[in-house]
């Protein structure tokens, strides 16, 4: 054989026993691997077993005239199915035909013709090139895979609707493309480390908190002063067990990815091969899927960020515990969304007016930094406007040309109702919110009819909804958050809450954890209660 070529494995078919050992004898001395079948059906039988053991022959050398299905049959049904149609057939046949077998081979699926007896040259050359043939086609296919396999991949990071979604992504990737497990680590500004584990790797036993820590530790080691993307190998003693397989120390092949400016670094780790080194081309594909997650993360730590000042911001201006109000109690819940989801304007505020106990619960339209920044406006403009007139039918006019002069661009959704603790008259102005539930300790509620524009529009506001609460009654004031779920209708939802309501138990906290218990689980949007009862 030729010093370029690589040893190939050749299965013969021929029924006749001096043609297999011609053949055998002359591949042999080329340096090939042979294995001698006797018919069409033990070739058949042979291919399946080592089908199923992985090893499947480089090329079949197959006799036209067999006895129990004639060599182009036999090609047909190899080329009919997907696990052995790539391997490379050659037909041969010691009968004269001219070029009508050529062609029925050709036709058949064979890659090519022999007409023995040959010289064993050209017998070499054949099965040489029908092997070259073979091999650049399957590198190709190969190839095709893994770039497909590459922007698959790539798509679900780019999609990914937070950091665990996308180490996940990329985790699974990075083991379809290395046929290894894999671990994708993205350590965030504030020291919090995401990582994502390949569906191969078992969940049970992952590593704690000190190997997340550890690995935290090396990539900030690592990345340090470079940029772009690099490779390196941490050995066992340094890297954790248990993120390849549950408890066992292992070599670790890092491919670590970082945008121009040094930020958002992106590990994709796997166990270092010490039997061969990866393929050039599989490195190229994770050092490109390791680059595209990093792009991919920056956005998304970007608004991690942003999260965590929003709800900073909110936690700040929405304490859980008011100072007390004379003659009232008041009780109030703020639930974030979910960590996959967008931080809201939800607010809620209890102000002591000269008129009584002012309270309030809105929600800022939009989903992000600015409407918890507009959220906070509305709740100073709130106390202040209620200093000098706490009616609230006025409170809502004014917040509504305050939306109008400094955000034009916002709305907002806001139910104002205040409470003469004395009498229990109540004046409602809902502005575009859910109305209030009233609860009775009999096992009643109600909504209060009270409907109004939300404020930003510059529409003309109704007058105020009143009602007498009784020292029995609680005033449960929600955002919609707590209620409202795709594909279901509002109405339901409401209907929902009201049940609920009327069976809790007796309370102002007690009716706000037990609604929080029925419905505040996984919401996707921010959840705001308040519940007020007469003292």
């Amino acid at each position: 054989m030729d010093g370029n070529d690589v040893e190939s494995t050749v299965m013969v078919v021929d029924d006749t026993a001096a043609g297999r050992y011609a053949l055998g004898a002359v591949l042999s001395r080329a340096g090939h691997s042979v294995i001698p079948v006797a018919s069409a059906w033990e070739a058949l039988v042979e291919l399946d077993v080592r089908l199923r053991a992985g090893v499947l022959p480089d090329v079949a050398l197959v006799d036209v005239g067999l006895p129990d299905m004639n060599g182009f049959e036999l090609c047909r049904r190899l080329k009919a199915q997907p696990p052995t149609a790539a391997l490379p057939v050659v037909h041969f046949s010691a009968v004269s035909a001219g070029p009508a077998y050529r062609c029925r081979g050709l036709d058949a699926g064979g890659e090519a013709y022999l007409a023995v007896p040959a010289e064993p040259e050209e017998i070499q050359a054949v099965v040489r090139a029908a092997v070259r043939g073979a091999r650049k086609r399957t590198g190709a296919e190969t190839l095709v895979r893994r770039l497909t396999l590459l922007s698959e991949t790539i798509a679900a990071v780019q999609t990914a609707r937070c950091l665990r979604e996308l180490a996940d992504a990329a985790a699974d990737g990075t083991a379809r493309l290395t046929g290894s497990p894999a671990a994708v680590f993205v350590p965030a500004e504030d020291g919090e480390l995401f990582c994502g584990m390949s569906r191969s790797r078992a969940r049970a036993a992952l590593p704690d908190r000190g190997a997340h820590e550890t690995v935290a530790r090396l990539i900030r080691h690592a990345t340090a002063g470079h940029t772009g993307v690099r490779g390196t190998v941490v050995p066992a003693p340094l890297w954790p067990a248990g993120f390849f397989r549950p408890g066992a120390s292992d070599d670790a092949h890092l491919v670590l990815a970082q945008a121009q400016d040094g930020r958002t670094p992106v590990c994709l780790a796997t166990p270092a091969r010490t039997d061969r080194k990866p393929a050039p081309r599989t490195d190229t594909l994770v050092a490109r899927l390791a680059q595209a997650t990093a792009l991919a993360a920056e956005p998304l730590l970007m608004y991690q960020a942003e999260r965590h000042v929003a709800l900073t911001l909110q936690h700040s201006f929405l304490p859980q515990e008011l100072s007390a109000m004379p003659g009232v109690e008041v009780v109030v819940r703020y639930v974030p969304a979910s960590r996959q989801t967008e931080i809201g304007g939800d607010f809620y505020a209890a102000l002591n007016t000269s008129a009584g106990v002012l309270t309030a619960v809105g929600d800022v339209v939009g989903h992000s930094l600015e409407a918890a920044t507009v959220m906070v406006e509305i709740r100073h403009a709130l106390r202040a406007y209620c200093v000098e007139d706490p009616e609230p039918r006025v409170l809502a006019r004014r917040l509504d040309q305050m939306l109008q002069h400094y955000h034009p661009d916002a709305t907002t959704t806001v139910c104002l109702t205040l409470v003469d603790p004395a009498s229990g008259r109540a004046r409602i102005a809902n502005a575009g919110h859910i109305p209030p539930l009233v609860v009775g300790d009999d096992g009643t509620a109600g909504y209060v009819e009270a409907r109004g524009p939300l404020l930003g529009l510059g529409l003309d506001r109704p007058p105020p909804t009143e009602v007498t609460l009784l020292p029995t009654d609680r005033l449960l004031m929600i955002t919609d958050g707590l209620i409202e779920t795709r594909g279901t209708d509002l109405e339901v939802s409401l209907e929902q809450l009201r049940t609920a309501a009327a069976a809790a138990p007796p309370g102002t906290a007690a009716l706000c954890d037990t609604l929080l218990a029925c419905f505040g689980r996984d919401r996707e949007d921010d959840i705001a209660l308040l519940a007020l009862r007469l003292r």
